[in-house]
């Protein structure tokens, strides 16, 4: 199932997903190619973003974005190329940063469409380090987490493309930074390749005296994006005055209904005042939108000295982006998922 220069292949939303994903949330269409009007361009897809946040949008449950609607094609951020241009500024051949969504081919006006040029090193990189996920670190941890030398940094999902990323700014800025990833090779990973100080496997039976032993002096700052078991372990190891970036709750977006147990929120609560412990929420653009050429110039820098590394998982062909995000769900993701939807 190649991409075609006749047929625009798209995923459309067929249901709304009770838990986990399936074979039936998403259906495969095919249509027309659309074609420019005035002040249009024809974007044909390179590279689809999987992203976590996907799951809140095949949802109707309120939430800080609107939902797909049914029939629609499912969001996502993409790479691509202008086919044909009435777009200022934008010219057959250059490769965009763009929100195509999970299709071969979009119209555009160029609202929110950034251009790459024509021949960009590593156009995926402008989805994972030089696009939102890279972002969402730089931002999140310097804006609220404002880490000073000597903090230690706990991380969860410490090799997905946010975490890694959180983590070896946390080291350049001076920090004693440990990871927390689901297994063994993500964690050596982390160490070997990333510099962070440990990282540890939330799947191993003594997680939580692990972290503890690996967190001597506390935790100043946790990059939240998981939520269950891991915050679970963090929350005691927390030090007065540390700050808790919240970017997402990973573990939680296929849950039907809360956990079983006693109501712990008051118990969070008195640990929030007592240590003086402060969590923010944050939607990268929403929040620090203004903030992207500061990070676009910083991050660059940065990936082009070799002070930061950056993992991709290319994965070939739109038909997979279902099977591919549902694993992503779950974890088994191994650095920033990417499809492959055109044929270079």
């Amino acid at each position: 199932m190649k991409q075609t220069d006749t047929v625009n292949r798209k995923l459309v939303l067929a249901q709304r997903p009770k838990g986990e994903p399936t074979k039936d949330t998403l259906k495969l269409v095919e249509e027309a190619i659309p074609t420019a009007a005035d002040n249009q361009m024809l974007l044909r897809t390179e590279y689809l973003s999987l992203d976590p946040y996907m799951r809140g949008r095949m949802s109707d449950a309120p939430s800080y974005a609107a939902p797909v609607e049914i029939g629609d094609a499912m969001v996502g951020g993409t790479v691509a190329q202008v086919v044909t241009s009435n777009v200022e500024g934008f010219a057959p051949g250059d490769w965009v940063l763009s929100y195509n969504g999970w299709q071969d081919y979009a119209l555009s006006d160029g609202t929110g469409v950034t251009n790459l040029g024509e021949s960009p090193e590593h156009p995926s990189w402008a989805l994972g380090i030089l696009g939102m996920p890279g972002f969402t670190a730089w931002a999140g941890l310097i804006q609220i987490g404002a880490p000073k030398p000597g903090e230690t940094i706990a991380v969860a999902a410490a090799t997905g493309p946010v975490g890694a990323t959180v983590g070896q700014i946390g080291k350049l800025l001076g920090c004693r930074v440990v990871g927390i990833a689901g297994g063994d090779e993500k964690c050596t990973y982390a160490v070997e390749e990333l510099g962070f100080d440990a990282c540890l496997n939330h799947k191993a039976d003594n997680f939580q005296e692990q972290l503890a032993n690996a967190c001597p002096e506390g935790i100043d700052v946790y990059f939240e994006s998981v939520g269950g078991k891991v915050l679970d372990a963090v929350m005691p190891l927390l030090n007065s005055n540390a700050r808790v970036p919240v970017c997402g709750l990973v573990s939680q977006y296929n849950a039907t209904e809360l956990p079983e147990g006693p109501d712990r929120m008051n118990w969070l609560m008195g640990q929030i005042l007592r240590k003086k412990i402060k969590v923010q929420g944050f939607i990268i653009f929403d929040d620090f939108g203004h903030l992207y050429p500061d990070f676009a110039k910083e991050m660059s820098v940065w990936v082009e000295g070799n002070k930061i590394s950056y993992k991709e998982e290319m994965i070939d062909g739109l038909e997979n982006a279902p099977e591919a995000f549902v694993g992503l769900l779950k974890g088994e993701n191994f650095g920033k998922r990417v499809i492959r939807v055109g044929h270079h």
